[in-house]
């Protein structure tokens, strides 16, 4: 278990990186230019390639021979974009800076999805490894937490441009704890057969396409992310309708914490099948979010993003133990990148839907979230089941082939 604490060091040195580059770019762009238009674009620009990238990055970590290079390198590379845009934005061209941040993004899946994969390598089947992707889920509520604070922090002592030198250190220390990582060797790719076998480029998208668990997480987690990428800018327009406009960072926070108490409590149940857990976490956050949305005050709204952090806590847990158990060996870092991927464009959506409907009430808007939760949660429960389609052209999909019988049971059935 040595090289899983150095991994759950590393991924949360990344994470924070990668939670904190939202702000900071508004920030210096704001600090640099007078625009935070400008910023809004370059983030855009970051995090368009997330959903390209992620294939071409799990197959080629799928088919590296030297994945400690590869791991590394990719880490490497995201923090040296941090820290050329901490340098090159408001000074040199626009399309040039464009250009640093697309190349950063596209090593954003492994820094999300990528890392993950590497669990299941680190810690042995069974409680000992789904107790593990609870810890790694927390890594993403701490940095979620941490990071804003730590950049808003910066810069209103300093400036931006230190805080974003700051995400870039954290980068460096993930790259260099990622370097003492243990790492599988690889040898030639062995074939397997059914539908999901290979490695190729798009292994990936039929695992997620042919296995039903896959299918079902990923297409209820990807709804769920249309809302919740919108949820930061509704709880400024909503604190703002209560009276209170300095307190969306308040909301915000407090959802953020719960869902880390939650990964860290509810997250850790290894009693409960990931796919029922899935579907109560969903359908808890829902529930949480229609609550705020009636909420008579900032407090009591706060009280209930935290409830619904709570809830919402346990769901990335359960989402990398379905990804984990069923995902093909070869495909398996296409699928968490992937996933990953499809959910970061998710919220992107989502934050891009809510701009052009900032002017509705925002207890509807808020409503509307919570509907797009409930949704999802009735969306997997329609796909998990026994029957659904696809099962593949050869029957029982290639990932159960590869799932021991004693874990075949899980992920809702």
């Amino acid at each position: 278990m040595g090289g899983f604490w150095r991994y759950l060091a590393a991924a949360l040195a990344a994470r924070f990186a990668s939670e904190g580059m939202g702000m900071a770019v508004v920030l210096l762009a704001l600090e640099r230019t007078g625009s935070a238009a400008h910023g809004a674009f370059l983030l855009t620009a970051w995090l368009a390639p997330h959903v390209l990238a992620a294939p071409l990055a799990g197959a080629a970590a799928a088919r590296t021979r030297r994945p400690r290079l590869f791991h590394v390198g990719a880490l490497a590379g995201f923090t040296a974009a941090v820290a050329a845009l901490s340098l090159l934005l408001g000074r040199a061209p626009v399309a040039l800076v464009a250009v640093v941040a697309v190349l950063g993004g596209s090593c954003g899946p492994m820094v999300t999805g990528g890392l993950s994969s590497l669990v299941a390598g680190l810690v042995p089947e069974g409680p000992r490894r789904d107790r593990a992707y609870g810890w790694d889920a927390s890594t993403y509520n701490a940095a979620a937490v941490t990071a804003p604070a730590v950049v808003g922090l910066v810069a209103a002592l300093a400036s931006a441009a230190p805080a974003m030198a700051v995400l870039a250190a954290s980068g460096a220390l993930a790259a260099a704890l990622a370097a003492g990582l243990p790492y599988e060797q690889r040898g030639p790719q062995v074939r397997t057969r059914g539908p999901a076998a290979g490695s190729g480029l798009t292994a990936g998208l039929r695992a997620l396409w042919q296995v039903r668990e896959l299918r079902a997480v990923t297409a209820a987690t990807t709804l769920a992310f249309v809302g919740i990428g919108s949820l930061t800018t509704t709880s400024v327009l909503l604190a703002a309708d209560l009276g209170s406009p300095g307190a969306g960072g308040v909301l915000v926070t407090a959802f953020a914490v719960g869902a880390l108490a939650g990964s860290l409590t509810l997250g850790r149940m290894t009693s409960v099948p990931p796919g029922r857990l899935v579907q109560w976490a969903l359908a808890g956050t829902g529930a949480a979010l229609a609550a705020a949305a009636a909420g008579p005050s900032v407090a009591v709204t706060a009280a209930l993003f935290l409830v619904a952090g709570v809830c919402d806590g346990p769901l990335l847990t359960a989402t990398l133990r379905i990804r984990s158990d069923y995902a093909p060996a070869q495909a398996r870092t296409q699928v968490f990148t992937l996933g990953a991927g499809l959910k970061l464009t998710a919220a992107s959506a989502g934050a891009a839907l809510v701009g052009f409907a900032a002017g509705a009430p925002p207890r509807v808007l808020l409503a509307g979230i919570a509907a797009l939760q409930l949704a999802a949660a009735l969306l997997h429960v329609l796909v998990a089941r026994p029957g659904s389609p696809p099962q593949g052209p050869t029957g029982p999909s290639a990932a159960s082939a590869t799932v021991p019988a004693g874990r075949r049971s899980r992920g809702g059935r």
